[in-house]
């Protein structure tokens, strides 16, 4: 299918179900504001999707303390799919539902998914407790918005892999969102909307279809810069304070080199692009 037809779809299913996601949005909006929406796309297409991800070792590995996941970003190198899917998410008549949904003044998708794109995880990767970059690739736009379509079959809580979110803090228990199979789960992003993947623990890959949207604005006016910034896990007291210090040394380099020291490859580049 191409992009034009998997957004109609994606489209049609999020109106049927507006104003339910409106009401989850609205009840999670002060803390970490989220909705979930199942079956977003027919069985046999979502099917597709997963069945059109690259190997594991055709991927990019990030691996460290912080997280340990491979991603796929560069998506003309892939199957056609793959490419349709992430940029359904793009349509201008999806991102502008998702904008009635939320309320948010502006928004807009990223073309150069910045941070966005393919994710697949394996028994033992994870994703440390976090909250992600501010801006966009440029600094001109607050990152507000992560769309994440998860479209592994049968998956099941029990093998981890599920998104956490930490509404409270790290003293209170997380909120759990099972990584289901065709479900889309939308979250905000801002300075203390801390989320985090659980480790897988069985022997199955988790994939998960990713788009960030940016605004004008900040979602609450008192957020400011900040850098992908992690946490280590409750019991991970150890590495909470090493991931803490790794923060702060990573926020002081780009307050002297606002675009950071190294170019990241975590960016789309468009074969059309001049």
């Amino acid at each position: 299918m191409n992009k034009t037809a998997l957004a109609d779809l994606v489209f049609n299913r999020i109106k049927e179900e507006e104003a339910s996601l409106r009401c989850q949005y609205e009840n999670t909006k002060d803390q970490i504001g989220y909705f979930v929406i199942d079956n977003l796309l027919p069985d046999s297409v979502a099917k597709d999707i997963y069945k059109a991800f690259p190997a594991a070792e055709l991927m990019l590995l990030r691996k460290s303390i912080r997280e340990d996941k491979y991603i796929a970003v560069q998506m003309d190198k892939y199957k056609p799919i793959l490419e349709a899917a992430i940029f359904a998410f793009q349509d201008p008549r999806v991102v502008g539902l998702i904008k009635n949904i939320c309320s948010i003044d502006s928004l807009y998708p990223d073309k150069n998914l910045y941070a966005g794109g393919l994710s697949l995880m394996q028994k033992g990767q994870f994703l440390n407790p976090h909250i992600d970059n501010s801006h966009e690739k440029d600094r001109k736009r607050w990152r507000v918005l992560n769309l994440l379509y998860y479209v592994s079959p049968n998956w099941d809580a029990k093998n981890g892999g599920n998104l956490e979110i930490w509404p409270n803090g790290f003293k209170e228990k997380q909120t759990t969102i099972e990584s289901r199979f065709n479900r889309l789960a939308i979250m905000t992003t801002h300075g203390t909307s801390w989320h985090s993947v659980s480790p897988i623990v069985a022997d199955s890959e988790r994939t998960c279809v990713s788009n960030y949207y940016f605004s004008d604005t900040a979602l609450r006016p008192d957020d400011k810069f900040h850098v992908t910034s992690f946490r280590g896990r409750p019991e991970q007291k150890i590495r909470d304070l090493v991931l803490q210090a790794d923060a702060v040394l990573r926020q002081g380099i780009r307050k002297i080199f606002p675009k950071g020291v190294v170019t990241t490859d975590h960016l789309y580049k468009d074969p059309n692009d001049s």
